[in-house]
């Protein structure tokens, strides 16, 4: 049994229900001989892998449908051995190779350069190329983005490249100028109410338009955010006629938990048990700038504006340092306790 966010998801570019001129551009693109290297950038939630979804369906039809997926080993040059996910059709070949860190860049020319050697597809087929989807590229080394410009100039007869991101300020100009630049927002409150209502019909029960208005707020617009509080309102009512509020995730208020408990007590003790709450959260794979941001968004409710300024502030530090860093908890706990001891001072000034 899937998520409602999995069972309803577009398949194809007509599906699409907003964003009608960009599906219009991608299925002429998709048709046309000269199908460019692409760049999908955008907020996370708008559908930016639904449509490159989408767009390699429109190439080759259905069977790029049949995915698999592979672990796949490499020893790097201190011979440690390092392994990755590839999840791959007979067409296209998809990859994440920023979870290995410093080691992207012997990703991004290894694989990108025995896919684009391997051998042709159907000689009657009318695009003679296969498509790497790179996602979270902005997530990239600079090494790494180096190397994919140089594999993007070497194999462009033979393979096309779909980088998916969130930042556009994150990747090179040598990369940004080899590829279309294609970005996709978020949608309007008004049509991600249509899609959430729309879901509610196909489901078998009654949507108000004021509480579909009332999630997609809440969820920020992200789609996929908004049909995950649909489905768990969903489940812990019965009828949603009454409800005037959208449920919170489970993830949220465990941040908002971890707010109270930093707001509560400020000692070493506390940032012992913050540490494991953190720990618990990062397990459920929120992303850590995404913790950094409610955490921030939680703890300045209930501060005076002086407050919110610091905490603002040093949330906005921490983030900078949890992208250039590794051990994202290092950089939570030290978020966390700056604002411990910064309170503590206001507190004790009052």
């Amino acid at each position: 049994m899937s998520l409602w966010a999995d069972k309803y998801k577009p398949k194809t570019l007509d599906q699409l229900s907003y964003h009608k001129e960009l599906s219009n551009h991608l299925k002429k693109l998709a048709h046309s001989d000269n199908f460019p290297h692409m760049l999908f950038y955008g907020p996370s939630g708008a559908g930016k892998k639904t449509r490159i979804t989408a767009v390699l369906r429109e190439i080759y039809g259905p069977a790029v449908d049949k995915l698999k997926v592979d672990q796949r080993q490499f020893i790097s040059t201190s011979n440690r051995k390092m392994l990755f996910t590839v999840v791959s059709s007979n067409f296209h070949l998809e990859l994440n190779p920023s979870d290995l860190g410093m080691y992207d860049r012997v990703i991004v020319q290894d694989v990108i350069k025995s896919i684009a050697q391997s051998q042709q597809l159907d000689p009657n087929a009318r695009h003679q190329f296969k498509v790497v989807i790179i996602d979270q590229a902005d997530e990239l080394t600079r090494e790494a983005q180096a190397a994919l410009r140089r594999t993007m100039e070497k194999y462009t007869s033979t393979m096309r490249l779909i980088l998916c991101c969130n930042s556009l300020s994150r990747i090179i100009a040598p990369v940004r100028s080899r590829c279309l630049l294609m970005r996709v927002g978020r949608p309007e409150v008004p049509e991600v109410v249509r899609v959430l209502q729309d879901v509610s019909s196909k489901e078998g029960f009654e949507l108000p338009s004021k509480l579909a208005s009332k999630i997609a707020e809440h969820a920020e617009r992200n789609l996929r955010a908004a049909m995950l509080s649909l489905e768990s309102t969903a489940v812990k009512h019965s009828d949603l006629t009454t409800i005037t509020q959208p449920e919170s995730l489970d993830w949220e208020m465990a941040i908002a938990r971890v707010a109270k408990l930093i707001l509560e007590e400020q000692s070493p003790a506390r940032l012992l048990s913050v540490r494991s709450h953190l720990y618990d959260i990062i397990t459920k794979c929120i992303q850590s700038s995404i913790i950094i941001k409610r955490l921030a968004f939680y703890l300045t409710r209930n501060m005076d504006d002086e407050m919110k300024l610091k905490v603002i502030e040093r949330a906005a530090f921490h983030e900078h340092r949890l992208r250039l860093g590794a051990k994202d908890i290092f950089h939570l706990e030290a978020f966390v306790a700056n604002v411990m001891s910064m309170y503590k001072r206001h507190l004790n000034q009052m």
